[in-house]
């Protein structure tokens, strides 16, 4: 991961534990990265609720609670699905923040996506917003950089003055 994003995981670490709230992830295209890179962050376990890697299709629906028709519709690069994926973390890790990443890192295209492709969700206790991306590069960058962009959308959120104290 790249110095900004363990920057910005610190911060995120930091706001979360300052408003004591709790974060859990829900990762496709990412396989855990945001979770890794928020667990290498010292305090972590302050605020760090857990982390689903669902991959497949079958996980989104069966852990996270992605409806089966949405999928079947819309395929698992969606603005739709990735609010379901963070709002599925939040359930599946009793949190109070779920952010999800889903998309396509190449090399080919997936679900007539094209490579880069990515939607980044959060969600808190006021609803979830879905956030999409076009990165470039390689698989590796394009992974890094929804990693980062996910981090970042957090952090966000965590710093927005409407969001409510839950505990």
């Amino acid at each position: 991961m790249s110095g900004l994003a363990r920057d910005t995981a610190a911060n995120v670490v930091a706001e979360a534990i300052a408003k004591g709230l709790t974060v859990a992830t829900a990762e496709s295209l990412t396989a855990g990265m945001v979770a890794a890179t928020l667990a290498n962050t010292p305090g972590a376990s302050g605020m760090l609720q857990g982390g689903v890697v669902a991959y497949q299709n079958s996980v989104k629906s069966a852990v996270l609670g992605v409806p089966e028709p949405l999928l079947a519709k819309a395929g698992s690069v969606d603005a739709d699905v990735a609010r379901a994926m963070a709002e599925g973390a939040r359930a599946a890790c009793g949190a109070d923040i779920g952010v999800s990443t889903t998309g396509v890192a190449g090399p080919d295209a997936h679900d007539g996506k094209e490579v880069g492709t990515v939607y980044i969700a959060v969600a808190s206790g006021k609803g979830s917003e879905a956030f999409g991306y076009a990165f470039s590069g390689g698989r590796a960058e394009i992974r890094e950089q929804a990693a980062a962009a996910a981090l970042a959308r957090v952090l966000e959120l965590l710093r927005r003055t409407e969001l409510p104290q839950v505990k």
